[in-house]
């Protein structure tokens, strides 16, 4: 009998421990769900503060400016590189309070949705699970005084194992959890081929507005055997992700390939090309830029007055499609030679919008509508302002609407639609094979909407 109740009384423990253990995973999974549901939401960031890792690009102190991360030998390339190859990626950031501080990054395995899978770090990460970032300079011959810091890999002493959507976290102090910035990546493998075209939109009114992505992805040699349970696609515009396109399935399923024609699901606004404004001399004027003024508090940078495109006519200009570039005229180590300003944007506009903000976009702050690239309206002036401190270089910007409770950007409303206009998209395809418990990245195609 005493040996029945002792079976009883464990069978009890053990299912209070599953039932507690179950319900922090709930709460660690809701909040997740709340931190990472929108990267354009900045009610969040007073709530939540800046202690919860973001599972996207985010910067975590206000000290830390102008992250990069891109393959190491084009500065204008995405994070993305192929699994066993001799790629690497390149980390690099400013630390405006110009000391030295003990810097650590590590990597998290992320599934196709960008949430935390269950993987192990030592199922992904050959080496040490973390490195000491000790590639650091002091900035010389600038106002604004900094610590650049570089970072690349994979390196002989951490390596990749596994394709898949990644998480890079730097962290300070080597407190994982005193997180500093995370950005994503990507490693891939060539497993699937995809054939792709852009055209304009087959709905007939959206003909002249909006850009058309059919593609096919070819798996000869590879099986998949459920392609709309165990795949999944994401098709990205300029390597924005508040507006990819995620839930695509199969609309054809033929021996060897998977047929994506839609007429809506994969079909994105065409938009505008990009601002742009040349900041690599703070001596001498380019076309975009009205004054620069030095003073003790710094290099001020006032931008031509902007205005609205959505009614004007397409013209056709080259850009960098949103992406900025560091550099200086007048220095040989743009890195830690190029100083920082106070770029004063202004936007004219008649009344202040009532129904959400504006917002001055591009891949400088990684795409995010936040409090740092808030307009905000002047009514003496009659329009929005803007004030980014930005390090010199070019940048390509826009300025986007985001409407209360929404999460994704629109460029529509300030900036137009054509179907002629120069964008880059990426198509990613991800599997989940059977008896794994991850999502592999099989394949990345990129193609452009003039040059493909």
């Amino acid at each position: 009998m005493s040996s029945l109740k002792n079976i009883l009384f464990s069978s009890i423990i053990i299912f209070l421990c599953n039932t507690n253990t179950y319900a922090q995973k709930k709460k660690k999974n809701n909040l997740w769900k709340e931190l990472n549901s929108t990267s354009t939401d900045t009610s969040k960031e007073d709530y939540y503060g800046n202690t919860a890792i973001r599972y996207q690009d985010y910067v975590y102190r206000p000290t830390i400016k102008t992250v990069q991360l891109h393959e190491e030998s084009f500065e204008l390339s995405q994070p993305i590189i192929n699994l066993g190859s001799e790629e690497k990626l390149k980390l690099s950031f400013d630390d405006l309070d110009a000391d030295v501080k003990s810097y650590s990054y590590t990597f998290v395995h992320c599934n196709a949705s960008w949430e935390p899978d269950d993987l192990m770090p030592n199922e992904y990460i050959e080496g040490f699970q973390d490195n000491t970032i000790n590639d650091y300079r002091y900035s010389f011959n600038t106002l604004q005084r900094f610590t650049h810091y570089n970072a690349i890999f994979p390196s002989n002493s951490i390596k990749i194992t596994k394709s898949g959507n990644y998480i890079l976290k730097v962290f300070l102090d080597g407190n994982q959890n005193n997180v500093i910035i995370t950005r994503r990546f990507m490693i891939y493998e060539n497993k699937v081929s995809v054939s792709a075209k852009i055209s304009p939109a087959s709905i007939i009114e959206d003909r002249n507005y909006k850009q058309e992505i059919d593609f096919t992805i070819n798996h000869i040699g590879y099986q998949i055997s459920n392609p709309y349970g165990d795949l999944k696609v994401a098709i990205t515009q300029n390597n924005r992700w508040d507006n990819a396109k995620t839930e695509l399935k199969p609309l054809f399923v033929k021996n060897d390939e998977l047929v994506y024609d839609y007429d809506e699901a994969n079909v994105f606004t065409g938009g505008n090309e990009f601002r742009y404004f040349d900041l690599k001399s703070i001596r001498y004027h380019s076309e975009k830029i009205f004054a620069i003024n030095t003073d003790t508090s710094g290099i001020h940078v006032d931008l031509y007055s902007d205005d609205k495109r959505s009614f004007k006519r397409y013209s056709t200009y080259s850009d960098i499609n949103g992406n900025y570039l560091v550099k200086i005229n007048e220095g040989n180590n743009s890195e830690v030679e190029a100083d920082y300003c106070n770029v004063i944007f202004f936007l004219p506009y008649d009344d202040a919008l009532t129904d959400g903000n504006l917002y001055v976009f591009g891949a400088y702050n990684a795409w995010a509508c936040n409090q740092e690239n808030l307009m905000h309206y002047n009514a003496k002036r009659f329009g929005y302002e803007c004030s980014l401190f930005l390090k010199q270089g070019y940048y390509n910007y826009e300025y986007v609407f985001l409407k209360d409770g929404t999460n994704t950007a629109d460029e529509t409303l300030i900036e137009g639609m054509h179907f002629e206009t120069e964008n880059d998209y990426t198509i990613y395809v991800y599997h989940r094979q059977m008896g794994t418990f991850y999502d592999q990245l099989i394949c990345v195609k990129r193609l452009n909407s003039v040059k493909y």
